[in-house]
């Protein structure tokens, strides 16, 4: 079986949010026929060791079929938080652009 692999931008995009050192990133399908690739393709695992520069300590994904999305709960990610670390530039939105970074199996 050959792999079709794409970045995860290539069908969906994120959103989102932390409060202290928790992350909490939304991926989106573009394409409601997508949304199973994301399923399959993005699991707690995945994204875990996707982050694992920062050494998380726990990745809880939600399914949320009726907005074609996947939510990521993503724990000690965040160095203490906005305001508690220097390392501004990692935290939010360019997250989000690291997780849709990764390659996937879109077939």
């Amino acid at each position: 079986m050959k792999n079709h692999l794409v970045p995860l931008h290539h069908i969906a995009h994120a959103r989102t949010g932390d409060k202290g050192s928790r992350s909490n990133i939304s991926v989106i399908a573009y394409r409601k026929e997508d949304f199973p690739i994301l399923q399959r393709e993005l699991t707690e695992e995945k994204v875990k060791e996707h982050f694992g520069f920062r050494h998380p300590s726990a990745v809880t994904r939600y399914d949320l079929p009726n907005l074609q999305a996947l939510n990521f709960v993503i724990d000690d990610l965040l160095d203490g938080g906005v305001n508690l670390s220097l390392n501004l530039d990692s935290h939010g939105k360019s997250l989000s652009y690291w997780l849709l970074s990764m390659e996937i199996d879109a077939e």
